[in-house]
């Protein structure tokens, strides 16, 4: 497209243009979902006049960029705004330009002498011809857990994302920050850490923070003035010098021995192995490419976005591959005798984490243990989404499994959270408007209905109560038991069979018959991938046959597990394309081969569908 500007005397020539709208959080594209593309079309023109109008102005030389150049525009409260537009924020990408020769013929270049133009074209620009239609790569790195945090901070929902992390996740990010001194939003790092620290500093000896961060324990300044708190974190940040943070003569710093493992021992936590080597070209055959299904319905909740700043703050960016081959384990092959798996398994699992080999087991079990300080942030950043989307109106379901508490909603059976008491549970409940809960048959652990009861959960359940219990019988046709005052609710108590079934065929498929990592001693990866699986096998069911059948996650994984695919590699995106047919239609239809740009584990490159 052409662009030309009524202020300059000169033109801009787009000879290829994508525009991709990503939207974070929530559901919903709105009633006009093309609308949103389109009003990004239509003012890029006016964006690209303004940015190179320096270059428009004048008779100065004709320039060529080199490369892609990419606008990114944000809602914002200041920038650029458009006649009855909301204000945005545009930040355009650096990008080389370089002048036209004028010795290089309008003619030949265009359509007279192909093979003298090319020859032109190198000795000018140092590159062939047809390597100036390649898209250029660029290094790539996941944003800084005080990027997520910010965005977090924007959206509102940084308390309440704090509010269910444990002290170990709390403490590790909050040296994670105050390491990081690269001075990028410095008064919004500020405000972060000032949040952090309220929790985190009561319980950190003065002697494990930076000496300029010492006298900052509770009294100084005074409790609850996080005014003052802020201030100084914020000072300390502006002036901090990277290097006395990291020097690991300074027995002050943490960066550099606790970062990863998340405990504060004297000993370097231990290596995870070599370098994970990603694939680049050539093509993979999968035999399921349910896997790739699960990244865009992640990618719609915010989720994938998450994966890389919290590992980030680890130093574990760069092994977001386990990560993801632990995601695709749980929606491969069933893992037989609790570990042994499937060639294909592995690699499937390869293709979809990247790389060109299968994972060792070893290097999963040790993944598991020096990120678990990562895991409950990815927890509570999709437990945040699925509460955002709850009906009031529907009840959320609790059964018992693997030693904890299993929490999900009870329409499409979304996946909220794992908690070790129910007690626990109770800001899940609270965030999705206090609706009924259904308990179905599970072991559930001691004093989990007593806690229900006294916390005024209107709970139902089937599960025979313990001595002591405060729970009250309900007249129905089987035994059934709710907390003292509740009323009987005839739709609730026909359907809790159904959701009983339900909710156990999921823990059954995805927690007991597909481990992740069953070698490692904790289950923090196992449960974290458990639910981001869940979530994109709900997302799959609910898209495609909430009108038709009662939408279920173990539908989707039955009735996609073997829709094999072609995986082939690119510098710059990894494109997956699935057999024409019944299923292709239907994901299409659904926009669930829609293109997920940045994905973390892939080096940053764009994962794209296509059916042939």
């Amino acid at each position: 497209m052409n662009t030309p500007t009524a202020r300059t005397t000169g033109e801009i020539t787009v000879h290829h243009c994508a525009v991709t709208v990503v939207r974070r959080g929530g559901w919903s594209w709105g009633p006009d979902p093309r609308g949103l593309v389109d009003e990004v079309i239509d003012v890029l023109p006016e964006l690209l006049a303004d940015h190179f109008a320096e270059q428009l102005a004048g008779d100065g030389p004709d320039v060529e960029i080199t490369e892609p150049l990419t606008v990114t525009v944000r809602p914002g409260r200041t920038g650029w705004t458009g006649p009855g537009r909301m204000p945005v924020e545009v930040h355009f990408a650096p990008a080389e330009m370089v002048e036209i020769p004028d010795d290089m013929s309008a003619d030949a270049s265009a359509a007279g002498d192909s093979a003298v133009g090319a020859e032109a074209f190198e000795e000018s620009f140092g590159r062939s011809f047809e390597e100036s239609f390649g898209s250029a790569v660029h290094p790539w790195s996941a944003p800084s857990v005080a990027a997520l945090l910010a965005e977090l901070a924007e959206r509102n929902e940084l308390d309440a994302l704090l509010a269910l992390l444990p002290d170990d996740s709390v403490r590790v990010y909050l040296l994670a920050l105050l390491g990081d001194g690269d001075g990028d939003g410095d008064a919004t790092a500020g405000r972060l850490l000032a949040e952090l620290a309220g929790r985190a500093l009561p319980d950190t000896p003065a002697g494990e923070l930076p000496a300029a961060l010492r006298g900052l324990l509770p009294g100084d300044p005074p409790d609850g003035d996080t005014t003052a708190l802020a201030r100084l974190l914020t000072e300390y940040l502006a002036t901090a010098d990277r290097n006395s943070l990291s020097d690991p003569s300074d027995p002050s710093d943490l960066a550099g021995r606790s970062g990863r493992s998340g405990s504060f021992a004297e000993e370097p936590p231990p290596a995870t192995g070599g370098a994970l080597v990603p694939r680049t070209s050539g093509d993979v055959r999968v035999w399921s490419a349910l896997p790739f299904l699960l990244a865009g319905p992640l990618a719609r909740i915010g989720y994938l976005d998450a994966i890389g700043p919290a590992l980030a703050g680890l130093e574990l960016a760069e092994e977001a591959p386990l990560f993801a081959a632990a995601l695709a384990y749980k929606v491969l092959g069933v893992t037989g005798r609790g570990w042994r798996r499937t060639e294909q398994d592995t690699e499937a699992a390869a293709a979809f984490a990247g790389l060109g080999s299968p994972v060792p087991e070893d290097r999963l079990t040790d993944f598991a243990r020096v990120a678990a300080p990562a895991f409950p942030v990815l927890d509570g950043v999709l437990a945040l989404s699925v509460c955002r989307g709850h009906d009031p109106d529907a009840p959320l379901l609790i059964t018992g499994a693997e030693d904890r508490l299993f929490l999900a909603d009870a329409q499409g059976l979304f996946p909220i959270a794992w908690a070790a008491t129910a007690r626990e549970l109770l800001p899940y409940w609270q965030a999705c408007g206090q609706p009924h809960v259904l308990i179905c048959d599970g072991p559930l652990p001691t004093g989990s209905l007593r806690e229900l009861a006294e916390a005024g959960v209107p709970f139902m359940t089937g599960i025979r109560p313990l001595r002591g219990d405060p729970v009250t019988r309900l007249p129905w046709r089987t035994p059934l038991w709710t907390a003292p005052g509740g009323r009987v609710d005839v739709r609730l108590a026909a359907e809790l069979p159904g959701h009983t079934a339900r909710l156990a065929g999921l823990i059954t498929a995805l927690a007991v018959e597909r481990r992740a990592a069953p070698l490692a001693r904790d289950g923090g990866l196992e449960r974290t991938v458990t639910l981001a699986a869940a979530l994109g096998l709900s997302t799959i069911a609910w898209t495609l046959w909430r009108d038709r059948e009662t939408p279920d996650p173990l539908l989707a994984l039955s009735r996609f597990a073997d829709l094999d695919a072609t995986v082939r590699f690119e510098p710059t995106a990894v494109r997956v394309r699935v057999p024409l047919g019944r299923r292709h239609t239907d994901l299409l239809r659904g926009g669930l081969l829609a293109d997920v740009p940045d994905v973390v584990w892939l080096g940053g490159r764009t994962l794209t569908f296509s059916g042939g």
